[in-house]
């Protein structure tokens, strides 16, 4: 059983003393038993458990101060997520911003970034800023990219200048790739200056007969044509040597080929501006899990080798990658039921996204946790230039607390997502949120 706390709000309204804690801030902090004093929405107070005097001046829960026993647990800035799908407005059938931002605080995250392929797509400031005021009554940090193009129809850029100023994160047409390497050109030379950055979806349709699924074994097994790693390889190639040209910030999107790592650790030698993304899913998984999973490991880009899934995990070990995101993509039963063509590509993940984390990159040797906290806090919040990704004295009360130790099984029906498009329910995972906290507020608390 879990309770999650009413989303709504920023500031809190009540103290919060976290006793007998790891704090990991992601850098180069570690105290290995702390206590952490929150009032107002702000951290007020650090210090070691061994050190004279209280961090409150009130420090008992019958004066208004709740008091958390954090013994066993890790403290670490909450969690950021630079690329989701909350289906809002036009598919809330499949998710809408308040359970979306419910999945984000069950999965640690207190800041995330809405993707634009929506109905409408927020290409129009009016657009945007309605989805940004009603994100604003959440519980969490909700923001939003703004379309790198007219109606993602990679014909015609928008008003950069301004929806930035109506609040954008970023610029995507996530879900499509932009074809047209003249007006991408022009898009970059445009944005560059503004700091912002753009977050490409490189898929070349030109190189797919079906796509969610590998071009090769799991393609012949199932019987149908695939998306070849060309499809991806092509546009990351190009890509960069525009962003090289341009000096524009670019943020490679949920990279899956090996080639594809290598020529972002090349485009990053060569001083871009170059940024990358991996998803749980692709350092986690292979194009074998389609056979097991069926539409529920169709995504985009697909699955591929046991060879693409090492390199991505070395490009994470070595910087290349520098930013672990979901894509949570949510979609209904109905649709992950048809047969396998006509199912949509896409999977949730921010419920098990830092679980998975813990298990296959921490627990396997791969990553220290401190690295992983990195690259799911700090580093995407450096690169779209949010307030997010530290536990310091002064600083917001953005903060989640974790086992990781806990041994835990996802099962359908638990979720708080709308939707169970999922390879990973019924999967022992090592590592547990127990609790949420944003702006001061608890969001989310598991009970059992």
């Amino acid at each position: 059983m879990e309770k999650e706390s009413k989303t709504g709000g920023r500031n809190g309204d009540q103290g919060i003393l976290i006793k007998n804690v790891r704090l990991e801030d992601g850098l180069n902090e570690c105290r290995a038993c702390a206590e952490v004093f929150i009032k107002d929405g702000v951290i007020m107070s650090i210090r070691e458990e061994h050190e004279e005097g209280s961090l409150s001046p009130c420090g008992s829960p019958d004066r208004g101060i709740r008091v958390i026993n954090g013994a066993g647990l890790v403290m670490a800035p909450g969690l950021v997520d630079v690329h989701v799908h909350f289906r809002d407005p036009g598919f809330t059938s499949k998710e809408d911003i308040h359970t979306g931002a419910q999945a984000a605080a069950k999965g640690g995250f207190t800041s995330v970034v809405m993707m634009g392929n929506t109905r409408p797509c927020p290409d129009s400031v009016h657009t945007l800023k309605a989805v940004l005021e009603r994100a604003a009554a959440e519980g969490i940090n909700i923001y939003s990219v703004a379309n790198l193009t007219k109606g993602m129809e990679g014909k015609e850029t928008v008003d950069y200048e301004a929806l930035i100023r109506a609040g954008a994160a970023g610029f995507s047409d996530d879900g499509r790739p932009v074809l047209d390497g003249e007006l991408l050109k022009r898009a970059f030379k445009e944005l560059a200056p503004l700091k912002v950055p753009a977050s490409l979806h490189e898929e070349d349709p030109s190189y797919i007969k079906n796509n969610g699924i590998n071009e090769g074994e799991a393609s012949r097994t199932a019987g149908i044509g695939g998306s070849d790693r060309m499809a991806e390889i092509s546009m990351v190639k190009r890509d960069i040597g525009l962003a090289l040209e341009t000096g524009v910030r670019l943020v490679i999107q949920h990279v899956s080929t090996r080639e594809a790592v290598g020529l972002i650790r090349e485009g990053k030698k060569r001083g871009g501006d170059i940024h990358a993304e991996a998803t749980p899913h692709h350092f986690t998984l292979t194009e074998e899990a389609v056979k097991k999973y069926g539409t529920n490991a169709k995504m985009n880009p697909p699955l591929r080798t046991e060879e693409d899934r090492l390199a991505i995990i070395e490009g994470l070990k070595d910087g290349t990658i520098d930013m672990i995101a979901t894509d949570h993509a949510p979609h209904t039963r109905e649709e992950k039921a048809l047969e396998f063509t006509k199912a949509p590509s896409g999977i949730t993940g921010l419920e098990t996204a830092l679980s998975l984390g813990l298990s296959e990159l921490v627990g396997k040797g791969h990553l220290s946790l401190r690295e992983l906290i990195r690259l799911m806090s700090r580093n995407p919040a450096e690169v779209y230039g949010l307030d997010a990704g530290y536990i310091e004295v002064g600083r917001r009360a953005d903060i989640v607390l974790f086992d990781p130790d806990a041994v835990w099984i996802p099962r359908e029906g638990e979720q708080a997502s709308r939707s169970v498009n999922s390879p990973f329910f019924g999967r022992t995972l090592r590592g547990r949120v127990l609790y949420t906290i944003c702006g001061g507020r608890v969001v989310y608390e598991a009970t059992s």
